[in-house]
């Protein structure tokens, strides 16, 4: 975690969801989901597809209600849409019709906040390194260059939580471990928790405090991974240490028998 912190803890507590398919059959996305994610703590979320993993942070985010349990943030009970909990997804999803700067200042003139706080804009634009592209729309973006701006939108409401789901997966190689290295600046920076839905185990290895390794549906944690290995500069991880490699397998190992162990296990390594 890069620094002591007081706000941005999600609690989640005997959390259950179901949903009804287009058949009418009943579906458990979620089995049985308790977790504390303590303020400014980068956690990912890794398991099968179809596994809930993007469930659970549309539950944190409040799109849906759980059918069962409750979720909170900073000890308050979760039950709507706030801008305290910013979601940003594989696809930037930016308005095409509008420029950067206006998709980034578009949640604070929804808020009505706008006139006070368009220094914000400006700041965030330039944390995401998209000074020069006020005026571009959308399409002249590459796909990384979007991914910031989507990110910029999401952080200039000043979230207490940035959930990410998997934001990084249709970005080529290089351009995603650019955007890692740009994402753990941006979370050094401004210290806030981080939840990301990713495949990727790398990925999940690289950036986290934390690994949350999910079952097959209906989902629960089935293990949690402490990443107890030392960041370098950018705050990432060497990818070809001992450590890491290590660990790869081990996280590897646990999705491999996910879902067949007895009782939950955690890893310190």
């Amino acid at each position: 975690m890069v620094k002591e912190l007081t706000t941005g803890a999600i609690t989640a507590k005997n959390v259950r969801k179901e949903f009804l398919d287009p058949n009418g059959n009943q579906v458990i996305a979620l089995e049985k989901v308790d977790v504390d994610i303590k303020p400014g703590e980068f956690i990912c979320l890794i398991g099968p597809s179809g596994c809930g993993k993007s469930t659970f942070l549309r539950l944190v985010a409040g799109l849906i209600q759980p059918t069962e349990g409750n979720l909170y943030l900073d000890g308050e009970e979760i039950k709507k849409p706030s801008y305290e909990r910013g979601l940003v997804f594989q696809d930037p999803t930016l308005f095409p019709w509008l420029n950067i700067y206006e998709n980034i200042a578009f949640g604070l003139k929804t808020r009505h906040i706008f006139k006070e706080n368009k220094e914000d804009v400006k700041e965030f634009i330039k944390l995401v390194k998209l000074e020069g592209f006020e005026k571009a729309l959308p399409h002249h973006l590459s796909g990384g260059m979007a991914q910031r701006a989507g990110l910029a939108r999401a952080l200039v409401n000043h979230p207490k939580v940035l959930l990410l789901d998997e934001p990084f997966g249709a970005l080529d190689a290089f351009t995603r471990m650019n955007m890692q290295d740009e994402l753990l600046r941006i979370w050094k920076e401004r210290g806030t928790t981080m939840i990301m839905v990713t495949h990727d185990v790398d990925e999940a290895v690289y950036l986290s405090d934390r690994i949350f390794v999910m079952t097959p549906r209906p989902a629960k944690i089935e293990s949690i991974v402490n990443v107890d290995i030392g960041r370098n500069a950018t705050y990432g991880r060497k990818r070809d240490s001992g450590d890491f490699l290590q660990l790869r397998s081990k996280i590897l190992q646990i999705l491999d028998y996910t879902g067949k162990a007895a009782a939950d296990i955690e890893y310190n390594i």
